[in-house]
């Protein structure tokens, strides 16, 4: 159609007619496969996450090939009908797939979770459910919250952004093309529309290479679902279906190129896991590996991996790939409340089993079918119609879903005042006390607004100005004191370990009117250390950013010279790194005694509040809601549960008696194990913190040791 665009077929290879390619489906089915069995057994196949990327690079290929060809043809794109292309192949499946996942949610799952995942489901609907998982990496409160039915949606988002924005870029390059072709040669017009289409692609890996890199150095959580650290993996994918076919690759090569690329894909997947910087340069190797896989079956349609790779059980996985991709996660999340216990490897299978049949069903009736069907196959303006008809459809379950909660969280009601008795909670375990079951049943499982560690009452207002850095605000005044002259000043410091046990505190404080200040930062060590990140390796901003609040804090502690400091903090997860390759716990229990003596010399006093026995580290979260009427099977060793604490090696190295360090491991263990119920009380809320009402009702031995502290000088 365009001088421009005609002269450009002679330099630039053309995407080959569409012909069913065997080595793509055969990718399919591994990037399914390793996502899968990463999803379902995470030890065996720790960087099974890989997969998603494969499919990126796929959806690079063909997407940009169709649309050159498109170019080609017509010498433009039209967009209304590549996008309804686009709404039929892809959102049919995707929306019965997340009316049914609100069904499972609202059926099978506890309601405290309806709201988080009701806003997913909502998100998943508009393909923005990256941006909405990236925002909440950076919310301490949500660090915790369990896994929603519909959190996979990230990579499909992150895909139809993809497609919004790639066609645009083309037709750009081409337009900039033909704007400057003016009255110069073909061959001259022919190398401005290559030298254009080069320049997006180029553009596009470089600089979204560039900030994949930089970004998850800088903020891995963020950068692992955020769209521009992706765009690079789309781009390498469409370079090979621009100039692929031109790379000479002779079949033992090409024989050779394909084969390391399976390899370089099943290495990311067997030597990856959750500690990988990702995406970053890491995701090269994946995605190289895709690219040589592709770049090789340009050249020749059957090669040596086609002995297997060409099976048919391996093009079936291969064709049902998306739908599959859509099923197995919701059925993963709910099977355990299904089955009401922990997933076993019997149940697993089930699952798989069970997806892979809906899969099937699904790309028949649904995902063909929707291609086909006549009502809005030859109108694009249909498609986006039912598109939105949709989208509609699935707003009007999710609004019914968050007013049910609502309506359940407005029955809840605040917490109660506590009334224990000898039996109760911690009690049970107190010395002296002979209860004839500690760990029987529990009295609920559900944990709802009433078990919130973190709520914050009337008295601690707004956050206040200081201790604040960017978005990130740390610290509030929880005033008890009635407006008394001289009231005692206390301040609760650490990370969200020390959020957890502030119920007990504030129940002390209005007790004998305190004036409480708390500062927390989820994570982050109140330590003179060298920390690098909590459980794995932090981002170079939010390190730094730790860093500075922790010395600022207790700089501002020192100055403000409260009468006591009460800390806590999940130190044993947090990593330190001087370069002395000293053990962890020396590290940290050193920089610990850094502050605390640094307090005690200004003539504050120091109560540190050892960490609870872990939750998630040694069992599911949800061990207690299947278990409510047998609770002593989430029993676990104590040596395991509960690991050398760097506060209580601090404690005893501390020699000062205005430094106390508080162990209750006593209230949460016997002799051999670790509960997580104990007096009919669920120890925890969620992964790692404890219930509030379990927290509570060890507000009497925390108020006896800071007693002990606080009239030392009286």
């Amino acid at each position: 159609m365009s001088a421009s665009l005609r002269t450009a077929d002679a330099l630039i290879a053309a995407p080959k007619a569409r012909v069913f390619r065997t080595d793509i489906q055969a990718l399919r089915a591994v990037a399914i496969g390793l996502v899968v069995l990463n999803h379902l057994w995470p030890s065996r196949l720790p960087g099974g996450y890989v997969g998603v990327d494969v499919f990126f690079v796929i959806s690079g290929f063909l997407i940009t090939g169709h649309l050159v060809g498109e170019m080609r043809r017509t010498g433009g794109v039209r967009l209304g009908a590549f996008y309804a292309r686009r709404i039929r192949r892809l959102l049919p499946a995707a929306m019965l797939v997340l009316a049914v996942s609100l069904v499972f949610l609202v059926v099978f799952l506890p309601y405290p979770r309806w709201e988080r995942g009701a806003w997913e489901v909502a998100a998943s609907a508009g393909y923005v459910e990256n941006w909405f998982l990236a925002s909440m990496s950076v919310n301490y409160s949500a660090l915790n919250d369990a896994a929603s039915v519909v959190q996979h949606y990230w990579s499909l988002s992150v895909e139809e952004q993809f497609y919004i924005v790639w066609p645009l870029l083309l037709l750009a390059a081409l337009a900039v093309s033909r704007r400057t072709a003016g009255p110069s040669t073909r061959r001259g017009t022919r190398r401005r529309t290559t030298n254009a289409l080069i320049l997006v692609v180029a553009v596009v890996s470089i600089v979204s290479f560039a900030a994949s890199v930089i970004y998850t150095s800088v903020a891995p959580p963020q950068a692992y679902f955020a769209t521009f650290t992706r765009g690079w993996e789309f781009a390498v994918g469409g370079a090979i279906a621009l100039f692929g076919s031109r790379i000479p690759l002779g079949r033992t090569a090409a024989d050779i190129v394909s084969l390391l690329g399976f390899a370089l894909i099943v290495f990311a997947a067997l030597v990856y896991d959750h500690t990988t910087a990702f995406p970053g340069y890491t995701a090269l190797v994946p995605v190289l590996g895709t690219a040589a896989v592709i770049l090789a079956g340009e050249r020749f349609a059957s090669l040596w991996h086609a002995k297997v790779t060409a099976l048919r059980s391996v093009q079936w996985v291969g064709g049902i790939s998306y739908s599959l991709y859509l099923w197995h996660w919701p059925l993963i999340v709910v099977a355990p409340f299904v089955i009401g216990g922990e997933a076993t490897t019997l149940s697993k299978i089930a699952v798989l089993a069970i997806a892979l049949v809906l899969a099937a069903l699904t790309k028949r009736f649904v995902e063909d079918a929707g291609q086909t069907w006549g009502y809005w196959r030859g109108s694009s303006r249909r498609a986006f119609g039912l598109m939105v008809a949709g989208m509609i459809v699935i707003a009007a379950l999710v609004a019914g879903v968050l007013a049910s909660y609502s309506a359940r969280v407005e029955a809840d009601g605040p917490p109660d005042d506590l009334l224990a008795s000898t039996c109760e909670g911690p009690s049970a375990l107190a010395p002296g006390a002979e209860c004839a079951d500690p760990f029987g049943a529990a009295d609920y499982s559900v944990m709802t607004k009433k078990n919130e560690y973190f709520y914050t009452p009337e008295e601690c207002g707004e956050f206040l100005p200081i201790l604040a850095y960017g978005d990130l605000r740390t610290t509030h005044e929880c005033d008890f004191s009635g407006g008394a002259a001289d009231p005692t000043r206390v301040w609760l410091i650490g990370d969200s370990h020390a959020q957890q046990w502030q119920g007990a505190v504030f129940d002390i404080a209005e007790k004998n009117g305190w004036i409480v200040d708390t500062s927390y930062y989820g994570g982050c060590p109140v330590a003179d250390v060298d920390f690098i990140g909590f459980r794995s390796a932090w981002g170079i901003a939010d390190v730094e950013r730790c860093r500075e609040w922790s010395r600022d804090l207790a700089e501002t502690v020192t100055e403000d010279g409260p009468d006591l400091v009460i800390t806590a903090m999940a130190s044993r997860l947090q990593l330190v790194d001087d370069g002395s390759d000293r053990p962890q716990i020396d590290q940290m229990s050193q920089g610990l005694l850094e502050y605390w003596k640094r307090w005690n010399d200004a003539g504050i006093k120091v109560l540190a509040l050892a960490d609870p026995p872990f939750n998630a580290e040694v069992r599911s979260p949800d061990c207690v809601l299947h278990n409510s009427d047998e609770p002593q099977s989430c029993a676990r060793p104590r040596a395991e549960a509960h690991p050398a604490d760097p506060m209580v090696a601090a404690g005893a190295a501390a020699g000062s008696e205005s430094i106390s360090v508080l162990d209750l491991t006593d209230r949460f263990c016997d002799a051999n194990s670790c509960y997580a119920v104990v007096g009919g009380i669920p120890v925890y809320y969620d992964a790692d913190h404890l219930n509030l009402e379990f927290a509570r009702l060890l507000g009497p031995d925390i108020e006896a040791a800071a007693e002990r502290l606080l009239t030392q000088s009286r």
